[in-house]
């Protein structure tokens, strides 16, 4: 047997917990992206503070802060879509062990920063209309809404950052499994 056969057959059971555990954080991931994605297309299409009853235009279109919200609001729906679709690649993979040494990695990277983005986003619309619904125009009840708004970034960040850093070495960083022209960020 070659090197890599007794590597692969000795390490079998590696594989199998390692798919486990991909799909498992995969399958958890698209349901809470599956989530952000659904309540802010539902936020797009009922539009706060209502349209105008002759020309149909929102009665707050004019307010910077419906702006902000139309802006976070659509990044927020393409980056948890686009984190969905990353999720849903990784439930569909064959779980081959070279799959493990790159794409895997690099799909799990990918669909944990556009799920951070859509939390992010997520939360920044919802801070724009809280500010349109119940602000009047007082920047005083910013400072409560940024500071309740960055409990669940910080977290995510803070629990899913160290998982995000590790994955992103053992993809791009220093490895005895490739040459050294396959170090490159492809």
């Amino acid at each position: 047997m070659t090197p890599a056969e007794v590597f692969s057959d000795t390490h079998q059971d590696l594989v199998k917990d390692g798919e486990r555990w991909m799909k498992d954080t995969a399958t958890s991931c698209t349901i809470v992206t599956v989530l952000i994605a659904t309540m802010v297309f539902a936020a797009t299409v009922t539009v706060p503070g209502g349209n105008d009853s002759v020309k149909g235009h929102p009665l707050l279109s004019k307010q910077k802060a419906f702006a902000i919200f139309g802006i976070s609001d659509a990044l927020a729906l393409f980056s948890s879509i686009t984190s969905v679709l990353m999720f849903l690649l990784i439930l569909t993979s064959r779980y081959a062990e070279e799959d493990f040494l790159y794409t895997l990695p690099k799909r799990l990277i990918i669909g944990l920063i556009t799920l951070f983005v859509s939390i992010l986003s997520m939360m920044a619309a919802f801070g724009a209309i809280l500010y349109l619904v119940f602000g009047d125009n007082k920047t005083w009840i910013l400072i409560p809404i940024v500071a309740l708004a960055s409990i669940p970034i910080t977290l995510f960040g803070a629990w899913q950052f160290p998982l995000l850093v590790e994955m992103f070495q053992s993809t791009y960083g220093q490895s005895i499994f490739r040459k050294q022209s396959d170090r490159v960020l492809r």
